[in-house]
């Protein structure tokens, strides 16, 4: 058998995806560098050696090289991780977390094998994307709630997504590309559960891995975004001075304490020259009234994503610059609560907050003070700052920002965090149902809906467009754009081709079990550079010419190119639900070399021993 003419165009597209690979494998480079500089060679290379077809039009021009950029794939990659961020920022799936977190905190391996047995049956009926997308933030949530890092959890969250997808002929766009290439080869239909079997046994392999030995690789250390979700356990004084409008007001007491303010320790309710101390039997907050509070920062800022008006009276001094009306404050969309440390020599040393106006240079509000080894029992506003002394403030982005130039105060970077507005929690949830529910019943194409749902996230305030560009990962952006020029690259110049009829050659003369499991393998490896749907096109042929001329059962080879191309473990930009975690998973290249590799191989090794007893050649 003649192998495919070689040229120099695909020998150096080999070095440069190999190259390529290096680089984001050592990780020595940024991703985005290595993505933009494999671009700009591909773009270079075929400027000074064009490579034309037999009509002479050129097979890789600039617009084809960077036709990646506006592919539907990413445009749904980045569309639906807008969404993702609406719902986090929305606090839409806290509840469920919450709920599933409160059931299973005892049995914490149980409630996540739940939730990726759940994902993989999903995964074999729906489009895996919208899945994964749908699970992201509860992940992220259960994690944070466990204290655990969210890496932990995602990456395995996009694995069995995948493996789900290998069960039945809709479960990964792959499968239908594939059946389709073979009814136009051979006239012949692959029926919904044909390969249902040795997908369910690949599938349970591939859940042993993720369970009992990908936790053991990847890295179970919080990452510094992890990190900075984790806030303080210890308790400020707050002090609320219920104006009108304050949520609070005509509230009653209920055996001792008030419901309202659940978790929260109410230390003494003032009304006048009144006080009122623990317990509290029979007292109906009124308009006027303070409440001295003990509480922690996560539950304040629970309180105020729930109920943003709480805070209209925590700030009653106005600042020299503000008048009265200024200072009765709402929680709003883009707010940011952090901790700050009053600094040695600060001017806040020895000052009571009643005597700084309750805000600092910058215009952030103090809402509470803490200080170390000890709780303060007095009136916040009775309360002079000491070096050392932990304030939390609110205030918007620039305000914040202006906090780092303060000398007065040293600003925790890590504490910094956005408060969650939940009341456009229902908006989001209604966005992000009716895109999963148009995308996987397929009326309107997923590129379309998760478009649409990204720009509604937007214009329904769910997301301001600071927070939607943040959520675009740029990392994803140039790394699917290098991915697919690398790929057509590799189709066009022959290198696909001239490595599978490469296969061919050398196994000539093997069994049929050696051959198709070596089959098996090239395609798993070559799915992580090539799209798995242009891995899935382009062997379906080669399968079943290598079946006729062994003389051997061709949905044997034709599965093994359904299992094999959605081996998509190894790299992120193997598959789209990869990409999807790989931001909110804080991962780096060689995270999914390390994890996906391992897995690929089982998976090889699986249905190199299964196929060969399934299909009855020994």
């Amino acid at each position: 058998m003649e192998l495919l003419d070689s040229s120099v165009q695909m020998w150096a597209v080999f070095a440069i995806i190999l190259t390529a690979i290096i680089f984001y494998a050592f990780d020595r480079i940024p991703m985005e560098v290595t993505s933009l500089g494999t671009i700009a060679v591909l773009l270079l290379l075929f400027h000074f050696m064009p490579l034309y077809n037999p009509n002479g039009v050129s097979l890789l021009d600039l617009k084809t090289l960077l036709a990646g950029f506006a592919d539907p794939a990413l445009v749904t990659i980045l569309a639906l991780l807008v969404i993702g961020q609406g719902m986090v920022q929305t606090g839409a799936l806290e509840s469920p977390a919450q709920i599933i977190v409160r059931h299973g905190a005892n049995h914490p391996r149980t409630i996540i094998v739940a939730c990726l047995l759940t994902v993989m049956v999903i995964s074999a009926l729906l489009n895996n994307t919208p899945v994964v997308v749908i699970f992201i933030p509860i992940m992220i949530t259960l994690m944070d709630k466990m204290e655990r890092s969210a890496g932990l959890m995602l990456m395995p969250l996009s694995f069995v997504a995948i493996l789900g997808g290998m069960t039945t002929l809709i479960g990964s766009s792959t499968n239908l590309l594939v059946a389709g290439a073979y009814k136009s080869q051979t006239g012949l239909e692959i029926g919904f559960f044909d390969f249902t079997l040795p997908g369910l046994f690949l599938a349970g392999l591939g859940l042993l891995y993720v369970l009992l030995i990908a936790p053991l690789i990847l890295p179970s250390k919080l990452s510094p975004a992890d990190s900075a979700q984790i806030i303080t356990g210890k308790q400020f004084i707050v002090q609320l001075d219920l104006v009108a409008g304050n949520s609070l007001i005509g509230k009653k007491s209920v055996a001792g304490m008030f419901p309202d303010l659940s978790r929260m320790t109410v230390r003494l309710v003032q009304r006048g020259a009144k006080s009122f101390l623990p317990p509290f039997d029979d007292i109906t907050l009124e308009e006027g009234d303070s409440i001295i509070l003990a509480t922690t920062r996560s539950i304040l800022t629970e309180k105020l994503s729930k109920y943003p008006n709480l805070l209209k009276g925590i700030l009653t001094a106005p600042s020299a610059d503000e008048t009265e009306a200024d200072t009765i404050h709402e929680v709003s969309r883009g707010e940011k609560i952090a901790e700050v440390i009053v600094a040695p020599a600060s001017r806040l040393d020895g000052r009571t907050l009643e005597q700084v106006g309750y805000h600092l240079q910058g215009g952030c509000k103090v809402l509470g003070i803490q200080r170390r080894s000890r709780m303060l029992r007095s009136a916040m506003n009775e309360i002079r700052l000491e070096a050392g002394d932990i304030l939390l403030v609110v205030g918007n982005s620039i305000q914040i920002t202006a906090l780092r130039t303060n000398k007065d105060v040293l600003l925790m970077e890590w504490s910094t965090r956005e408060v969650v507005i939940r009341s456009d929690s229902w908006k989001a949830l209604g966005i992000f149902t009716a895109v999963v529910a148009f995308a996987s019943t397929g009326i309107i194409p997923i590129p379309i809906t998760a478009t649409c749902g990204a720009f509604l996230m937007i214009a329904l305030g769910c997301l301001n467009i600071r927070q939607a560009s943040r959520a675009v990962d740029r990392r994803i952006f140039l790394l699917i754009g290098a991915a697919l020029a690398m790929g057509v690259s590799l189709q066009a110049t022959g290198g696909a081709s001239f490595l599978a009829e490469g296969m061919i050659h050398l196994l000539e003369g093997s069994s049929v079990a050696v051959t198709l499991s070596a089959f098996f393998l090239l395609i798993a490896l070559l799915t992580n550079m090539l799209s798995n749907n242009a891995t899935a096109v382009l062997f379906t042929p080669i399968a079943i010419n290598i079946a006729d001329k062994l003389g051997a059962d061709q949905m044997m080879f034709v599965t093994a190119v359904i299992f094999a191309a959605n081996c998509s473990f190894a790299t992120p930009m193997g598959y789209q639900t990869n990409l999807l975690v790989m931001g909110p998973g804080n991962y780096k290249f060689n995270d999914f070399l390390k994890v996906g590799i391992p897995l690929i191989l089982i998976l090889w090794l699986g249905y190199s021993f299964f196929a060969p007893w399934y299909y009855g050649l020994y």
